[in-house]
């Protein structure tokens, strides 16, 4: 027969009705976080939903035992009333630790299990003294909530987590709640006041878990969203997307270091890191790192594991984690690598379905993917524009020859010819005269023509008169008074340009001209030289209609506006074309301004 219970009416069977209404509502309130932590364990898939479910499930028989003491008065139910008491609290300690650092089972753990079983035995059975039985009970209950409490608010100082934080209070509030037990409830003091005291402690936990489920869902939309905005927009940064993506991964909540794992035929390794992982692709990263890699290459999906162990022969052995998770990085065939982050409370993603996370990884993979097809098509763009660079200078070396051949060679003996027919002429006789005219004004005409050739290659004016003598020269060809106004303003002196650059500009001030008068300039053209920065910027602008719609088109076509740009670009310039706010087209050229060594030793025939 067990002893009589200290400060405890046990005789009495029948508790008042407002103390069971009480403890029903009690009951009714933890089974529905029964049901709430049980659909998320099974929506997610995460462990300590399930936790948190048979924690609540064990609370439940915890107020079935004590209604049924308050009906029946057996010590029995009371013996078991403190055992799931006792049992709840561990629960929702292991719960909270798995939670919020991932603690892996340890067998020494099974002494939170046992001190309920033993102590309430001790207490119900044994024990004569109230205080002797209630307080230790009461301590280990306070304690273990308050490290519950102590927990949550761990991890909200680790992260920075406003749910962990309500949660963490409410349960700091519930272990002192325990506390008033042996000097105000047993004494019916708080009856049926405590219930309802308890109630809303209750409530406030499944209001906070709920918290924590929606915080995590939004941190973790927010996390990979900005992580993909990183994905979208790399490719028009100069920093390459992996930096990028990996230097974004730091922000995440309790994220301290990040490094891309690509895997290869013999294995994989870590190609780029950064926060406390920038060193890995060279001093090795810790094993779990690896391991978590290995694992997602193996089976194509996330992996986490608790950061404990000792790093392999070659890594930086000491160094340990709270977590490492890993990420797939998902191409057409197969697993391209993994993205791993490595921190101190627990992984960002924790909440988010491996759906959403393979759909990430999958977008990593094709980002990846174009990101080398962008490397190499702008490869292959240097190395036709530095094909076509050499094409220009190829041209222009040739035309130069063929200047000089005509200019030099030809265009003399011509010349030298039409010294001889005058010779002829006036020792012949007068017969022949009219033949020796003729032949004279043939010879002319071509010696005309060479002209007109050699200056189409190369302007004898840029020669003969320098750039900005030949620029004005070229202005006032095609300046009419009645008509077109062409207004020139050039530095004082000229900028430092090779031969070809000074064809460049001439060219483009001619084609630009050209068109000008082609498409309708009304009364007035401007033509500005410019040098600064280390380069020379020639504008030409009208008062016509401007361009038309199709210009890009015929940029991409032969032509002149086209032959201007292959010119520009072979030297590293830039072409510009636009039409002005108050109408009227505008040619813009620049060319970069070279050294006075590349100045006097440039060869156009080279």
């Amino acid at each position: 027969m067990p002893r009589d219970l200290p400060a405890m009416d046990l005789s009495s069977a029948i508790a008042s009705w407002s103390e069971l209404a009480a403890a029903y509502l009690q009951l009714t309130v933890t089974l529905g976080l029964v049901v709430l932590c049980a659909v998320l364990h099974r929506r997610y898939q995460r462990r300590y939903f399930g936790l948190w479910a048979a924690a609540w499930a064990v609370y439940a028989l915890r107020l079935v035992a004590i209604i049924a003491f308050l009906i029946t008065g057996a010590p029995a139910w009371l013996f078991w009333h403190q055992v799931t008491t006792g049992w709840t609290a561990a629960a929702l300690l292991w719960a909270a630790l798995v939670f919020a650092q991932r603690t892996e089972w340890k067998p020494a753990y099974a002494v939170f299990a046992f001190f309920p079983v033993v102590w309430s035995f001790v207490a119900i059975y044994v024990l004569d003294s109230f205080l002797w039985a209630a307080v230790p009970m009461v301590l280990f209950l306070s304690a273990t909530t308050g490290a519950a409490g102590w927990a949550f608010l761990r991890y909200d100082r680790l992260v920075r987590s406003s749910a962990a934080r309500f949660v963490g209070i409410v349960l700091v509030l519930w272990a002192l709640h325990h506390l008033d037990y042996p000097l105000l409830r047993a004494q019916g003091a708080w009856n049926p006041w405590g219930y309802y005291l308890d109630t809303l402690l209750v409530i406030g936990v499944g209001l906070g878990i709920v918290f924590l489920v929606l915080e995590d869902l939004d941190q973790g939309l927010r996390s990979l969203t900005a992580l993909s905005g990183e994905l979208q927009g790399g490719l028009g940064r100069n920093e390459p997307m992996a930096e990028a993506m990996l230097r974004r991964a730091l922000s995440l909540r309790g994220v301290h270091g990040s490094a891309l794992w690509l895997a290869t035929p013999e294995g994989g390794s870590f190609v780029q890191g950064a926060g406390i992982a920038a060193l890995w692709p060279f001093e090795g990263a810790p094993e779990p790192a690896h391991e978590g890699a290995e694992r997602v290459r193996a089976e194509g999906v996330p992996h986490v594991t608790r950061g404990a162990g000792e790093g392999r022969l070659g890594t930086r052995g000491g160094e340990v984690h709270g977590y490492t998770a890993a990420l797939p990085v998902l191409s057409d065939e197969g697993v391209l690598g993994a993205l791993v982050v490595v921190g101190e409370a627990r992984d960002p993603f924790t909440v988010l379905d491996n759906r959403f996370l393979l759909a990430f990884g999958q977008q990593v993979g094709a980002a990846l993917a174009n990101e080398e097809l962008h490397r190499n098509l702008q490869a292959r763009t240097e190395e036709l524009e530095a094909l076509q660079a050499r094409m220009v200078h190829q041209h222009e070396a040739e035309r130069n020859r063929l200047w000089r051949e005509l200019h030099d060679e030809t265009a003399q003996v011509l010349a030298a010819l039409n010294l001889q027919l005058g010779v002829i002429a006036e020792r012949s006789d007068e017969a022949l005269a009219p033949a020796l005219d003729r032949a004279k004004t043939l010879l002319g005409e071509g010696i005309k023509s060479i002209r007109r050739v050699t200056r189409d290659l190369r302007p004898s004016a840029l020669d003969d008169l320098g750039l900005l003598p030949a620029l004005r020269a070229l202005a006032r060809d095609f300046e009419d008074p009645e008509r077109l106004r062409v207004e020139v303003r050039v530095p004082p002196s000229p900028p430092r340009l090779s031969p070809l650059g000074e064809a460049a500009l001439y060219r483009a001030l001619q084609e630009a001209l050209s068109n000008a008068l082609r498409h309708g300039a009304q009364s007035r053209v401007q033509v500005v030289l410019e040098v600064d920065e280390g380069r020379a910027a020639l504008t030409i602008t009208d008062d016509g209609p401007g361009f038309p719609d199709d210009t890009t088109n015929r940029l991409r076509s032969r032509g002149g506006l086209a032959g201007i740009r292959e010119r520009v670009s072979a030297l590293g310039g830039e072409l510009s074309l636009r039409n002005g706010d108050l109408g009227g087209a505008e040619v813009c050229v620049i060319i970069p301004v070279v050294s006075v060594g590349a100045h006097d030793s440039e060869d156009p025939d080279g």
